[in-house]
């Protein structure tokens, strides 16, 4: 959890934004003595009031807090700004910061008009509630459509805590949710912000549930420095990368509705940008996803698919391809194997495919889940 290092307090409480009175406003407080910082933002052109404060207030590299609120995005929405900067300031005057010390996170519907009063009363209980013990609650604050938290740690004599939010809207993108990471690792923050992006790229940015990039992904490092420890570089980024990866991993076993977690690798391709774009593809793909959920090893669907990538970007031979799931080679140079029937995909949550491309020796992977019925229901009834 995030309390988990040294030099950080939290809380999480409920200020009134969501219907159902479940908590929705978390706050992390970096108790120093650093408070060096580094952040990984969405691509998405139609961005998040927070994400444009959060990217402004981290230009120095640091941040001694951070607000959190689920139950409202604040995108696309009047005087947007203004009450993130008000958010920001209370944080600001009840802890004797500077608000530009202050990350602020907003998830929820987009397009919702929200106002100040109750996250200022908010953050005025979260700094009542602040606390090492924390971390759980402030990790609950920030579901949305999460139906549970997810929690990370990692320990090499530093330690690192990691809670993140993130069910639906996840896509290869960037960050595809809330995330936010704290260590007690002495560390500069053009290093975390090095290591950050290199985790990022490989964990968060390898998940897709439904090919849908959010306006608010954010994921924050803050770096308090408490236990003295300088670390390895090389070690540290493996703690970071570890901590993403299984919280990673926890959203895609909590994606919304999904009966199958599916491990996509695509090898024996000529460049690893090349795999990583065939496995794009085999994820965004609903023929496919479908299949997975109805437990029908169909390889014709993870091919086609595959075969709309350009040829520039990933060449292979058709005749060359070969599809395994489950262990079981389903197809060979191109055609079937006539042993679909040895697929099993009920017995288990987890279903690995393979695709092997006879073009090369790199390799890459994209972790995703399968389309079922209730993801429909819950997006299609989600603003009301």
């Amino acid at each position: 959890m995030i309390t988990f290092p040294q030099g950080f307090v939290a809380s999480g409480v409920t200020a009134g934004l969501k219907e159902s009175g479940k908590p929705d406003l978390a706050l992390v407080v970096n108790e120093g003595p650093l408070d060096e910082a580094a952040g990984v933002f969405t691509t998405n052109r139609v961005v998040a009031w927070p994400v444009q404060w959060t990217r402004n207030a981290l230009a120095d590299g640091r941040l001694k807090a951070v607000v959190l609120n689920s139950g409202n995005a604040n995108v696309a929405t009047p005087g947007g700004m203004d009450v993130t900067t008000a958010t920001a300031e209370a944080v600001a005057q009840h802890l004797s910061l500077e608000a530009s010390d202050v990350g602020v996170c907003s998830t929820g519907v987009i397009g919702v008009t929200l106002e100040s009063a109750p996250l200022v009363a908010g953050v005025a209980e979260a700094v009542a509630g602040l606390g090492v013990d924390g971390g759980s609650d402030a990790a609950e604050a920030i579901m949305t459509t999460d139906t549970v938290s997810k929690q990370a740690t990692f320990e090499s004599g530093f330690k690192i805590g990691g809670m993140a939010k993130g069910a639906g809207m996840i896509a290869p993108g960037m960050a595809t949710m809330l995330c936010i990471i704290t260590t007690d690792a002495v560390i500069d923050s053009e290093s975390a912000q090095n290591v950050l992006v290199d985790a990022v790229n490989t964990t968060f940015n390898r998940i897709d549930v439904d090919g849908c990039m959010s306006t608010n992904d954010t994921v924050l490092l803050l770096a308090s420095g408490a236990s003295g420890i300088t670390p390895d570089l090389q070690e540290f980024a493996r703690g970071v990368n570890e901590v993403c990866s299984d919280l990673a991993k926890q959203m895609i076993g909590d994606a919304e509705g999904a009966s199958h977690d599916i491990d996509i690798q695509v090898t024996h391709s000529a460049t690893e940008e090349g795999a990583l774009a065939v496995a794009r593809a085999i994820a965004q793909s609903n023929l496919f996803k479908c299949a997975i959920f109805g437990n029908d090893p169909n390889w014709g669907r993870i091919i086609s698919a595959a075969g709309t990538v350009p040829e520039s970007e990933a060449p292979f031979d058709p005749q060359d391809l070969a599809v395994i799931i489950n262990g079981v080679p389903v197809a060979e140079q191109g055609v079937d194997t006539g042993r679909r029937d040895e697929v099993d995909m009920a017995a288990n949550r987890l279903v690995t495919v393979e695709l092997q491309l006879g073009s090369g020796t790199e390799s890459a992977s994209i972790l995703t889940n399968d389309l079922t019925y209730d993801y429909v229901t819950e997006n299609s009834a989600y603003t009301t």
